[in-house]
């Protein structure tokens, strides 16, 4: 059950009429207030699981005040999740609950119901999924058999540079008992080595650390990113209970810019960086990044007061997807918190379901052998199978960012210690009892002790 309520507030005048003792107030032009819409879609089966073979059914509710409201249509959407609707119809609204149910699930995956009701010229939605057998949901790229070879010969590449760290204070962005840096550090090149043996010129990775004041050692926490191109502040609130944070951006650019050298990056150089190169596995856009995630935890112990063998690392979407790809290149990772990972099994659209964000093979003139291939590389799915270190999973149903058919398909393959927490009818973000959830595993398993 996914909600999106608007609110229409009208317009309050109030005219002030003063006198030397006292003022009077009225009211003018007072418009009914037309109150809260809620278009609520609610799974009708326990969990929100069903089994293969089965119907999924939804109640749609819509509803004004906490009323049921009248006098309005419906339409509603049915089928896969993220592909196109195999059924649609209309309803009218007032009349109580609609019961909308599927065809049967041939598949593991998700069926989706999703509603849009027009009232007094808005448009309300809402949205509803259930979850077809999702334990049974497998990855369906490829997995290739030089896929561990072609990494080690990556990572091969990045151990040749110095890691040259720059460190810069950085006062406004400390607090208590904390002490922050902006950092730079020589990272791994755009491409892979070529042919001739010719060196690549190295490229810098940026980030924010923030260390507590004391003798230490100190576990660590490496942050990677959400997608996008910002700016980063670093993690004091986790910094101040005694973890040494380091957040890091992924574009080669320092982390502490203004905001407008961004937004300009955005929409010139780096616009939809994630399909940069995508048809070739040694140009790929990610190949840095990933082995910039290296290169960011050899920064992390680098530092005098990191207990080595307490490094963990943290993320959603894009970073839930670097979460566990860190974790699979990198044996110093002992602990991953990975949210609604992106980036998970592309090629779910070559078997008739969604794939993962990017959604770069949806379209059809995508799929392309040279980029089904190199997708299959930098696929989350692949890096699961590799990862040994525990975890810590969450995600909700209503993703459509991120689809949990996707995700489901990477921590399915997952044989190391796992933990899966579900907000069902979260979308794509965390609640607190998420994070709440998430916080507390990743500093018990570090072995940070907390009041």
């Amino acid at each position: 059950m996914f909600r999106i309520c608007l609110h229409r507030f009208s317009a309050l005048v109030i005219v002030f009429c003063a006198t030397a003792t006292a003022f009077a107030q009225k009211k003018a032009d007072m418009a009914e207030f037309s109150g809260n819409v809620v278009v609520q879609i609610v799974p009708q089966h326990p969990n929100w699981r069903i089994d293969i073979g089965e119907r999924a059914t939804f109640e749609i509710t819509v509803t004004r005040d906490g009323q049921l409201l009248k006098g309005a249509k419906g339409t509603y959407e049915l089928g896969l999740e993220n592909l196109p609707a195999a059924d649609s119809a209309t309803f009218d609204v007032g009349a109580g609950p609609v019961a909308v149910t599927s065809q049967p699930a041939n598949e593991p995956g998700f069926v989706a119901c999703a509603a849009t009701v027009e009232f007094e010229g808005r448009t309300y939605k809402g949205r509803g999924a259930v979850a077809v057998a999702p334990d049974r949901i497998t990855p369906a790229t490829e997995n290739p058999a030089d896929f561990d070879a072609f990494w080690d010969a990556g990572k091969k590449q990045l151990a040749a540079i110095p890691l040259d760290a720059k460190f810069t204070p950085a006062p406004e962005r400390s607090a208590p008992g904390v002490e922050c840096f902006h950092v730079g550090v020589a990272s791994a090149p755009s491409e892979a080595p070529s042919p001739d043996g010719k060196p690549k010129s190295p490229s810098r990775l940026y980030g924010i650390l923030c260390e507590p004041h004391g003798k230490g050692p100190f576990p660590a926490v490496l942050l990677v990113p959400g997608a996008g191109i910002r700016s980063y502040s670093g993690d004091t609130t986790l910094a101040a209970k005694g973890v040494i944070t380091f957040a890091i951006g992924i574009h080669g650019i320092p982390v502490n810019l203004e905001r407008e050298t961004y937004d300009m990056l955005s929409v010139g150089a780096l616009g939809g960086y994630p399909g940069i190169n995508s048809n070739d596995r040694d140009r790929y856009y990610y190949r840095r990044v990933y082995l910039g995630t290296i290169r960011a935890m050899d920064l992390l112990m680098s530092r005098p007061r990191v207990d080595k063998k307490r490094v963990g690392v943290s993320g959603g979407s894009q970073g839930g997807a670097l979460s566990i790809i860190t974790a699979a290149l990198d044996p110093r990772v002992r602990a991953l918190v990975s949210f609604y990972p992106a980036l998970s099994d592309h090629a779910g659209f070559l078997k008739g379901r969604t794939g993962g964000w990017p959604f770069l093979l949806r379209p059809e003139a995508m799929r392309t052998a040279d980029r089904i291939s190199t997708l299959s590389y930098y696929d989350v799915a692949n890096f699961a199978r590799r990862v040994k270190a525990p975890g810590f999973y969450s995600w909700g149903y209503n993703d459509v960012t991120c689809p949990p058919t996707s995700t489901f398909a990477a921590y399915n393959v997952i044989k190391a210690p796992k933990k899966l927490v579900l907000a069902l009818e979260t979308g794509h973000f965390t609640t607190p009892e998420q994070r709440d959830a998430a916080d507390a595993w990743l500093l018990a398993t570090l072995g940070v002790k907390t009041p």
